[in-house]
C-alpha cells in the first residue's frame, strides 16, 4: 500500500493515509456545503485505506458539527487548518482526509469531482459514509 503523510500547517495534527496500491487514482470530492466552500475543502476516502491519527497537544483539536451534527471536522486551534473529519457509526470511527493537507502527492492522481449532499437524508448519509468512508481509523484516545 502506498503511504502518505499530511497535516495541518503547523503539525499539530499529523495523518498517516496507507492508501490501496489498486487505486491509481486519488478521488477528490469538492463539496458545495457552506463549510467546505468557505474552507476550501476537498476531501478523499476510499474504503481499503487506513488511517493513522497523531496529534502533539490534542488540547489544540477544536471540534466543529454543523447539519447533522454526524460528522466531526476536526480543526488545528493553533493554525486554523482543517485535515480531516470523521464520524461515529455504530461505534465504529470512520473518516475522511483532505487532500489539501496531504504532502508530496502527485497532482496528476487527483481527480477532482464536484459533490452536493444537499437533501440527503441522515440514514442515506450514514449508510453512503460506512459504504466509502475510511473504516480503519486509529484516533488518540
Amino acid at each position: 500500500m502506498p503511504r502518505f503523510a499530511g497535516r495541518c500547517h503547523c503539525g499539530n495534527i499529523a495523518l498517516q493515509l496507507d492508501w490501496p496500491a489498486a487505486a491509481a487514482e486519488i478521488p477528490a470530492r469538492e463539496c458545495d456545503c457552506s463549510f467546505c466552500r468557505k474552507h476550501g475543502g476537498l476531501w478523499t476516502t476510499h474504503p481499503l485505506a487506513a488511517l493513522r491519527v497523531q496529534l502533539t497537544d490534542p488540547a489544540q483539536v477544536l471540534t466543529y458539527e454543523f447539519g447533522t451534527r454526524t460528522a466531526q471536522f476536526r480543526i488545528c486551534a493553533r493554525c486554523g487548518v482543517v485535515p480531516l473529519a470523521t464520524s461515529r457509526i455504530a461505534g465504529r470511527l470512520y473518516a475522511v482526509v483532505s487532500v489539501n493537507a496531504l504532502e508530496g502527492l502527485d497532482p496528476a492522481r487527483v481527480r477532482r469531482v464536484p459533490v452536493s449532499f444537499e437533501g440527503e437524508s441522515e440514514a442515506t448519509r450514514l449508510a453512503r459514509r460506512v459504504r466509502y468512508w475510511i473504516p480503519d481509523v486509529a484516533w488518540p484516545e
